[in-house]
């Protein structure tokens, strides 16, 4: 265990009488970083129950992001994370504009692609029971307790039932088979749930015990294996790996999602900004605006009343 990821804290789990330790889980990289700022204020203020929150960055992002680290924030390098044959180059057919991360051992990979692997990494060094997810262009707009994720002893598993059985959604079956193929599901074993979203939860533990399957299945490294293929969701391994390997084991069905995302499109105006707020459902706490639509984060600000 390294411990620069450890909170000073000696946590110690009881699932069966008391709500567990809660981390919240960031990737994110330079160009997000106004972004990932506005995430941790808006975090900090609205949100309880989290013992520590963890930013994963590529190397060369992480003298910047350490301006948001404090006693309770951790900058993760992926090098601390990743095998060190994975590497992040300067791309030319982008005309160096964009990274790709190569290795003998895996596809040619994208920084969507690495930010996914980071966030199935963080659980072999983190100590936290509980591992949430929240994208670092999410804002936090209402109180949230963590404890939501959380009932009887069991982690609230995002599931969308039956999704994938209706039409589109084709890279999302995609994704589910190649998730199955990784965890040596049997392949006339096919799921229609989609597990895709963001501010949702996973038990750390299980996350281990995934990476071991797969490793077992594979007989190599975990990285390799999902690396392999460039269709692929971590969302969709973890969420099949409860249900398909483990029957549910540890964890209850939520499919209300607790943050509402601006997902494709243009940016909205303030006035549709506006609209797109009010109509938060009850149980949504969060907005996200994704970041490759270009909605100007001073104005994100300005509009939510935030600095």
């Amino acid at each position: 265990m390294n411990s620069r990821f450890v909170p000073s804290a000696d946590i110690g789990p009881d699932f069966l009488r008391q709500a567990p330790a809660a981390a919240v889980v960031t990737a994110s990289y330079a160009p997000d970083f106004e972004r990932c700022r506005l995430l941790c204020e808006t975090l900090d203020r609205h949100v309880s129950g989290v013992a520590h929150h963890y930013i994963l960055v590529e190397h060369r992002d992480v003298a910047l992001f350490r301006q948001l680290e404090n006693s309770r924030r951790t900058i993760v390098d992926e090098r601390d994370l990743l095998p060190r044959w994975l590497r992040a180059f300067d791309d030319p057919l982008s005309l160096f504009r964009r990274r790709i991360w190569l290795s003998p051992r895996t596809m040619p990979l994208r920084g969507w692609h690495v930010q996914q692997l980071r966030r199935i990494a963080i659980a072999a060094h983190a100590r936290e029971d509980v591992l949430i997810f929240c994208d670092s262009d999410v804002a936090f707009l209402k109180p949230f307790d963590t404890n939501a994720f959380w009932r009887y002893g069991k982690v609230r598993l995002f599931c969308r039932d039956e999704v994938l059985s209706s039409e589109g959604h084709e890279e999302h079956r995609i994704w589910s088979r190649n998730a199955g193929l990784a965890l040596g599901i049997d392949a006339s074993l096919v799921s229609t749930h989609d597990y895709i979203s963001t501010l949702i939860a996973w038990r750390r533990e299980t996350l281990t015990a995934m990476c071991a399957r797969i490793e077992e299945v594979h007989g190599r490294n975990w990285v390799e294996v999902v690396g392999a293929a460039r269709k692929f969701s971590e969302c969709m391994i973890y969420g099949r790996y409860v249900d398909d390997v483990l029957d549910g084991a540890g964890h209850f069905h939520g499919s209300e999602e607790f943050c509402r995302v601006h997902w494709t499109g243009e940016a909205l105006s303030d006035d549709e900004f506006r609209r797109f707020v009010a109509a938060m459902a009850p149980e949504q706490v969060a907005i996200g605006m994704q970041s490759f639509i270009g909605t100007d984060v001073s104005r994100i600000r300005r509009l939510i009343g935030v600095g």
